[in-house]
Formats: C-alpha cells, structure tokens, sequence
C-alpha cells in the first residue's frame, strides 16, 4: 500500500464516519475506567453474532437493570438469561457472568489491560479481547471481525475471491489510527455496515465466511425454547417434551445445555443452574 493510497482510503473512512457516525449506547464512556470496561465487555459480548439493532435495545434494559460489574456477578443465571432472552447463543451471558465475576474477585471490577489475561475468561477470543482493549484504553491493537474484512476486501480484494484474515491483517495495521484507535473502528464498524448495505455481503468472499445456518426449526431454537420454558420454573423431561411439540432432539439438546452449565437437573426436573 502506497501512503496516497493509505490517506485515500482512511479520508474515505473519517469521511463517512463524520458525516455518518452511528450514536450507539455502548459508545458513551465515562472518564471511570471501571465502568468503561464493563460497558464495553457488556456490549462485545452482546455484539458476537449479533445484529446491532437487536443489540441495543436489550443492551439498554441489560444496564438499567444491571448497571455495574459488581451487579452481574451477584446475579443469578436466570436474572441474567432473563435479560438475555432474545438475544441467542444464552451461554454467552454465563460466560459474561463468569468474567464479571473473576474480575471482582481478581481485579476489583477492573479490567485487566492485558490482552492474554482476557483471553483466558471464556467467550472472549484474541479479536475481541484486542477489541476490549481497544475501547477500553484506546489503545492500537489489531482486530477483525466482519465489518472490517468487508472494508478492507471492499478497497483492497475488489476481484478476489477466499481472502483470508492473514492477508488482510496487514492492511488493518498499516492503517489503524495510533492517536485514535477508538474511534478508527467504530468509523470502520459504522462504514462496513454501510457497504453490507449498498454493495451486498462483502465479507463471503472472505475464506473464514460461513453463511448463517436458518433459525427457525434449527437446534439452537430448540435450546432457546427450552431455556425460556425452565425460566417459568423446572419441568421434567416429559413437560419438556410436551413443550416442545415431541422433538427428537431434545435429549441430545438437554445434554448439551447440562454440559455447559446453564442448566441442572434436580431429582427428576430440569431447572436453571444457580451458579
């Protein structure tokens, strides 16, 4: 990349963030570093695999309700699935539970400015513990997630088919803003949702594309139903099954959910985990 051809396209990026720049919740952080980092593990959390406007309603009532770290980590799961409901994929809001949780009891609420001491807590990878550490301390790490490969495939991959991360990692460094790094992503964040918008999913020519699988009559709509069912009180496998229209896949549903902790099964009745 040429430095004319750098200036270009981050001109292009501030440009369209100026004038364009979404006014997300999230987005509004307070001088206190505490509550900065909770807003933003809150809302990285919430954004995995998430549209942002389903997000922002549920991220609004998750912090009326819940307004600091300490609150998540008192919580019980169920509070928490509760607030949660509508979101999908539940077991991201124990594996946000269990951060805010090692974080009172390890950091006094404060997140840690160390990218590998984040990727230890569940549910939080290299990119969004770089993205952490980004909105939290505005500070330049490197990140991807899907509206940003669809930028940089979009100016720099026009024609090219199966781009992969590694090849796109350099551009993404060569170009971050070391004075703003903050604002740099949501300028890229604001700007690729726009080209999703205008030019279609860019981002499917990249080589980790993976369409999404169809909701409706999926497993992870079963294990959704089933979660709400045991929000109203524990049932047994039967009024279970009842519940859900006899479907084959319950057991194999029910296990997976007991595996990963969300729920227990109490004599001959399933309910929420209390941990």
């Amino acid at each position: 990349m040429t430095t004319q051809d750098k200036i270009l396209f981050t001109d292009v990026v501030w440009d369209y963030y100026a004038h364009h720049g979404r006014d997300l919740p999230w987005r509004h952080l307070e001088a206190d570093t505490k509550e900065v980092g909770y807003k933003v593990l809150v809302s990285e959390l919430m954004l995995q695999q998430t549209q942002v406007n389903r997000v922002i309603e549920k991220y609004q009532q998750w912090m009326d309700k819940l307004p600091t770290i300490d609150d998540v980590a008192r919580s019980s799961l169920a509070e928490l699935l509760q607030l949660w409901s509508g979101l999908g994929y539940n077991r991201r809001a124990k594996y946000l539970q269990q951060a805010c949780q090692w974080l009172c009891t390890h950091t006094d609420g404060m997140p840690p400015n160390d990218i590998e001491v984040l990727r230890q807590l569940k549910g939080i990878g290299p990119n969004t513990a770089a993205a952490i550490l980004v909105y939290t301390f505005n500070q330049p790490h490197i990140f991807i997630e899907t509206n940003v490969r669809t930028v940089y495939i979009h100016h720099f991959f026009n024609d090219a088919q199966n781009v992969s991360d590694v090849e796109l990692m350099p551009y993404i460094a060569d170009t971050v803003d070391k004075e703003q790094p903050r604002e740099w992503y949501w300028a890229l964040m604001d700007y690729g949702s726009f080209l999703k918008k205008e030019y279609g999913n860019v981002a499917q020519r990249s080589s980790v594309y993976k369409p999404q699988p169809q909701f409706k009559g999926s497993q992870r709509q079963l294990r959704g139903l089933v979660i709400k069912q045991l929000l109203d009180g524990p049932k047994t496998t039967s009024e279970l099954m009842a519940m859900c229209a006899d479907d084959a896949r319950l057991p194999k549903v029910v296990s997976s959910l007991e595996s990963e902790g969300l729920i227990v099964k109490t004599g001959v009745k399933y309910k929420l985990s209390d941990k």
